[in-house]
């Protein structure tokens, strides 16, 4: 997981604009040139103007939650991202949000998504700190080259699909833990987070050096704290495991998570298993394809 602008509360700051022909009408500036819709059956990409995100000249919207693009993202990438995010919402795609608690509580704290081309670093070049973004919203960042559409379609296969982590990162950060503190809040005594500390096998405020021998969730990035990283990182892990999306990536992933299936979560944390099965929440039962009502 990138550590530039996720779970960032973000805010209105002035920033350089990016785009070839802008205007500045007092403190405000305004995009005016024109970019391509594209050709998704769902979402238009239009340009942007909206106050603080005026260095990502476009955005698509997605049940009111604003995806952002740095010039230099591709289109196909950025309505990639809004199909996934489309999915994970309407998950049975019938055009009526699977949880709406969840969507309000999105749109109740400005969640929004900023894409960038090849390094996270690019966003830097329209703000000037992370500090910027305070008081805008509930922000994550996704790359377009992370973004690999074809990766659930190839059998999950190749490249991983970064669009199927950073994008439920969003929904849950800013969404789950808000509509259901007690079970998804990021904050230690969540039935999320008593589940994460069984599986790190104790409660660590602090990376641990080494993991207990019997944890299953040993992420040893010293900047992901507990209440902020380490629990939507695991609430990550064990969805998609469940989904289907971690199935043939245990070489790749082993380091930090090592229950990539369903059967192996189910048998190996009931705990998480049950929660995330819980009915009342609504969940994702189907991974996410970038496909959604085509």
């Amino acid at each position: 997981m990138k550590k530039v602008s996720i779970y960032v509360v973000v805010s209105v700051l002035s920033v350089v604009m990016l785009c070839v022909a802008c205007s500045k009408d007092n403190d405000t500036n305004v995009v005016t040139e024109t970019v391509d819709p594209g050709n998704d059956p769902n979402f238009t990409i239009v340009a942007n103007s909206d106050n603080g995100f005026t260095g990502f000249n476009r955005k698509v919207e997605v049940f009111g939650v604003p995806i952002y693009a740095l010039t230099a993202v591709d289109d196909t990438k950025l309505l990639h991202a809004a199909n996934v995010m489309a999915q994970y919402i309407d998950n049975d795609e019938d055009g009526t949000v699977d949880n709406q608690l969840v969507l309000d509580k999105m749109i109740e704290n400005s969640a929004f998504v900023v894409m960038w081309k090849s390094s996270p670093d690019e966003l830097f070049e329209v703000i000037d700190s992370e500090e910027d973004f305070l008081n805008l919203g509930e922000g994550q960042d996704l790359g377009s080259d992370e973004t690999n559409p074809s990766f659930v379609s190839n059998g999950k296969l190749g490249e991983f699909d970064g669009a199927l982590e950073e994008i439920l990162h969003i929904i849950n950060n800013a969404g789950h833990s808000y509509a259901y503190p007690n079970a998804f809040g990021l904050n230690a005594g969540s039935d999320l987070a008593n589940a994460m500390d069984i599986a790190r096998g104790g409660q660590f405020m602090t990376i641990p050096n080494p993991y207990p021998a019997n944890a299953w969730y040993t992420y040893d990035d010293a900047t992901c704290e507990y209440d902020d990283c380490q629990t939507v990182e695991y609430f990550y892990w064990t969805l998609t495991s469940m989904l289907g999306a971690q199935e043939n990536r245990l070489s790749d992933i082993d380091n930090e998570w090592q229950l990539n299936t369903r059967s192996l979560v189910e048998n190996t944390d009931p705990a998480i298993f049950s929660l995330l099965s819980n009915p009342t929440y609504k969940l994702p039962t189907v991974l996410p394809d970038g496909t959604y009502k085509h």
